[in-house]
């Protein structure tokens, strides 16, 4: 428990403090604020004081500690089922692209704008999500907002225009961006310090879940009745999520008082900084490459059935890779981002040569683990940097994950159709090699 940020004590030793001598030109404290903060310098309060700075008119910016209701790990639990839910309404046109076309009137370039335009909304909101939020506790917003998703899912299923498809998917892109922007500095306040690794490993464990179950399970639902019951599905997923929230979270009062100056705030951090240059990196040039991986995988020799098997190998081990990796991230993060970003580097290299299709698949799984860990790696990177602003540090860590999902999906595009698979693979590359160069040059603040 600490006060705000005060002048300290003009003195040589905590015993020789008294009351008078705490004294200062420009704030002026009443009788009990001051004889509060005497205590508290002199250490009296071994155990929890009953009186606390609020009680006296001053503003406490130590982190809060949730309040418990039901085990702290089925509030992780709640986090995870969240990121799962959010990811795969996020990517979930993908799967159903041709039969979303077909039934709406729209080429299948068109319809890819439902995934655009998500996206984009959720990289440019994130960062600014604890402003946008302000002081509504978090377990609140976080469940608000995964109630927006329900409803966007809703939308997407009973929509019979494209353009009401574009609105249901701006309502998921602005719950996308709000919900990863706050989600992410969750997990450390339900778990003690010793086990915040642990718990944000299983958050991340979302998104490569998502990958492996939640998209293709909606294609499945989707070829056995139609495209819209993926999204009814996704829908009542969304719905059961909110209830568990409500159920598992405790209250999470607000931490940090955020402002748009105080996220370039966090930015003069260059622990933060390089951090966030090494997301940026990685991520662009990770789905540069992976965005078009399908041609490659055809012109290996493999079937369809046999590519579908593949992605499935690679999600797998994207989840082996995020708690594989989740322990070193957590007490050393810049070294397991150097492993993950030299990792996806050398097999996208490796993926240019003329490989037999087992080599190839051998490569695409060890791909598939570096990039479980990229997430856990980079998120713990910004939240060791700067500990103090981790909310803050998140929702930008959030915005720039996102922004570099859409910019690789579209420099791959551009050079795919312009100079063809192999350029487009050895810039995804290069772009994690960088990644790997500015890690290995970097430092953390915090002493790793």
């Amino acid at each position: 428990m600490s006060s705000r940020s005060l002048p300290p004590f003009r003195f040589s030793s905590q015993s020789n403090l008294t009351y008078a001598s705490y004294v200062d030109e420009n704030l002026s404290y009443s009788h009990t604020q001051c004889m509060w903060l005497l205590d508290e310098a002199r250490g009296a309060f071994v155990t929890e004081p009953t009186m606390t700075p609020e009680h006296h008119g001053l503003e406490s910016t130590e982190p809060q500690k949730a309040t418990r209701r039901l085990s702290p790990w089925a509030a992780v639990a709640a986090i995870t089922a969240s990121t799962f839910t959010v990811v795969t309404s996020e990517m979930m046109p993908v799967g159903l692209l041709t039969p979303l076309a077909d039934a709406l009137g729209v080429s299948e370039g068109i319809a890819g704008l439902s995934l655009t335009i998500t996206g984009v909304l959720g990289a440019v909101l994130s960062p600014f999500a604890p402003v946008l939020i302000g002081r509504l506790d978090r377990r609140i917003a976080l469940i608000v907002f995964m109630g927006l998703l329900a409803v966007a899912n809703l939308v997407s299923g009973f929509a019979q225009t494209f353009t009401v498809l574009m609105l249901s998917r701006v309502l998921l892109g602005v719950a996308l961006g709000l919900v990863w922007g706050i989600a992410a500095g969750i997990g450390l306040r339900l778990v003690d310090e010793s086990q915040i690794g642990k718990a944000m490993t299983w958050i991340f464990s979302g998104v490569a879940l998502a990958s492996v179950l939640g998209i293709p399970a909606g294609t499945y639902t989707a070829s056995l009745i139609d495209w819209r019951a993926a999204f009814f599905t996704l829908a009542a997923l969304s719905g059961v999520v909110v209830v568990v929230l409500a159920i598992t979270l405790p209250r999470l009062p607000v931490t940090e008082r955020a402002t748009v100056r105080g996220l370039f705030g966090v930015l003069g951090n260059s622990g933060v900084r390089n951090g966030l240059i090494v997301t940026a990196c990685v991520v662009v040039g990770h789905f540069t490459a992976f965005t078009y991986v399908r041609p490659l995988l055809d012109g290996s020799g493999a079937t369809p059935a046999v590519i579908a098997l593949i992605l499935a190998f690679y999600g797998a081990a994207g989840i082996a890779g995020t708690f594989g990796l989740g322990p070193l991230a957590g007490s050393r993060p810049r070294t397991s981002s150097l492993v993950v970003t030299a990792g996806i580097a050398t097999c996208i290299a490796l993926l240019t040569l003329d490989l037999g299709l087992s080599i190839v698949v051998i490569v695409v799984a060890a791909w598939g683990v570096a990039y479980g860990g990229v997430a856990v790696s980079t998120q713990s990177w910004t939240r060791q940097a700067d500990p103090a602003r981790v909310e803050t540090s998140a929702a930008i860590w959030s915005g720039v994950f996102n922004a570099g999902i859409a910019a690789g999906a579209a420099l791959g595009g551009t050079l795919i159709d312009g100079a063809g698979l192999g350029v487009t693979l050895w810039t995804g590359a290069t772009l994690a090699a960088i990644a790997a160069l500015i890690a290995l040059s970097s430092r953390v603040t915090q002493r790793q």
